[in-house]
């Protein structure tokens, strides 16, 4: 391989390739089939929420027939099923679509006895698409406090802690809705860590945070509750510990995770005679940030390649946050790709790209970027200011005008961020 610029044959394609085999390994018609166990005998109910559970219902179908349920899935990721009915809603803050269909679900599962069985299909994106307020908070209020929740920079486990104790369905609740039918949860994480009381807000996991544990969420992050928020957290809220009689019938199982793309990612780097250096998939931080600390690693990395050495592939995932300070959209990885590309100054032989499996960088219909030595010359030349651009959170923008974006569409998995940093000797560049 040579250090060009050609998105047909150079480090470009590569990386474009990288995240490819990512996503193809979490396909819900791959992970799904081989986590089935044979069709239960008497009812079964198939139910979920995440921006993959449609195409989980799918798979699902292509191996046990049509069956009865109900999944919640983002604008736009619907998928052909025989039965299941597949109901969008709107992702990253909730709407109305998707607060009726949680209350439809809750219904159905409502009166199952112990010989029925309820698979339940979770991914990520479940926590918006699952949405059914507590007490006397409004469809409007909880999408306020979820939007003042995306613009704060707070991490997706405090995020997914304040969400459970504001719903009346996250937090164990969905399960101890169809109690006491048995229940197996299949997930797909996109959390760092894969825990899976906080995939989708846990909607089948029971949780040890309190109520106070929310209001330390609220502080920390300067969001300021609505008062019916704050009566919420106030008393006492629906989430089941962990042990509670209503979760004794469920299996919860992960069965795509970040890990296993970013492996893959590297198998195809390896094959196409590059080493690889995975720094993990539960990274965390500020967009920007996280961009800063991995430039300097990337330009220590170069040095230590010599004349004739292989490419070095640093592959990481988890889950950036931006904390909104300007008018732009503010995608963690369209952010992490220019400031990482500020941070290089057009250091040459240094290629990157940085994309969310789901296909949507915060709330644009675009996965990410890639960025390269020419990055910040291009930029000049075409009168793109890329430090006001970061400073404005609107990387989206910058790199549209660039024509850099990576825009796969739907990919109808999510397995969270996915960034390689792609580094030749610097005396080959």
């Amino acid at each position: 391989m040579t250090d060009g610029n050609s998105e047909q044959t150079g480090p470009g394609a590569l990386l474009r390739e990288t995240f490819a085999r990512a996503v193809a390994v979490a396909d819900p018609m791959r992970c799904v089939p081989a986590a089935l166990p044979e069709r239960p005998a008497g009812r079964v109910l198939v139910v979920g929420a995440g921006k993959a559970s449609a195409r989980m219902a799918e798979a699902v179908e292509a191996a046990w027939g049509p069956c009865e349920g109900l999944v919640i899935t983002r604008y736009g990721y619907a998928r052909p099923t025989q039965g299941i009915e597949i109901v969008e809603a709107a992702h990253p803050v909730p709407d109305a679509a998707g607060q009726a269909a949680t209350a439809r679900m809750l219904d159905m599962l409502r009166g199952l006895g112990e010989d029925d069985f309820v698979l339940a299909l979770i991914s990520g994106g479940g926590s918006a698409l699952l949405e059914n307020p507590a007490g006397g908070i409004t469809l409007e209020e909880s999408q306020q406090v979820n939007a003042d929740l995306l613009a704060s920079g707070a991490p997706i486990d405090q995020m997914n802690t304040l969400r459970k104790h504001l719903s009346l369905v996250k937090g164990g609740q969905l399960a101890a809705a169809a109690y006491p039918a048995r229940m197996l949860a299949l997930m797909i994480s996109d959390v760092p860590g894969d825990d899976p009381a906080f995939i989708a807000s846990g909607p089948t996991v029971g949780d040890a945070t309190t109520p106070a544990d929310a209001r330390a969420v609220l502080e920390r992050w300067g969001i300021t509750p609505p008062p019916s928020v704050a009566a919420v957290l106030a008393g006492e809220t629906g989430v089941l510990p962990p042990g509670a009689p209503e979760l004794s019938r469920v299996q919860n199982r992960v069965i795509a995770a970040p890990a296993q793309s970013l492996e893959a990612a590297a198998g195809l780097a390896r094959t196409q005679g590059c080493t690889v250096e995975i720094l993990g998939d539960a990274l965390e931080g500020e967009a920007r940030g996280l961009a800063m600390e991995h430039a300097r690693l990337a330009l220590r990395r170069q040095v230590g390649l010599g004349p004739g050495d292989s490419p070095l592939l640093l592959l990481s995932g988890g889950e950036c946050t931006v904390t909104r300070r300007g008018d732009g959209i503010g995608g963690p990885n369209a952010e992490y790709a220019l400031a990482l590309a500020l941070a290089l100054r057009g250091a040459p032989g240094i290629h990157a790209l940085a994309c969310d499996t789901d296909g949507v960088d915060g709330a644009a219909e675009v996965a990410g970027a890639v960025i390269g030595p020419d990055t910040l010359a291009r930029a000049r030349a075409a009168g793109l200011d890329a430090g006001g651009a970061l400073a404005r959170n609107d990387a989206h923008g910058f790199f549209a005008a660039l024509g850099d974006q990576v825009v796969p569409g739907p990919t109808l998995t999510n397995v969270n961020d996915f960034r390689a940093i792609l580094i030749f000797p610097r005396q080959a560049g």
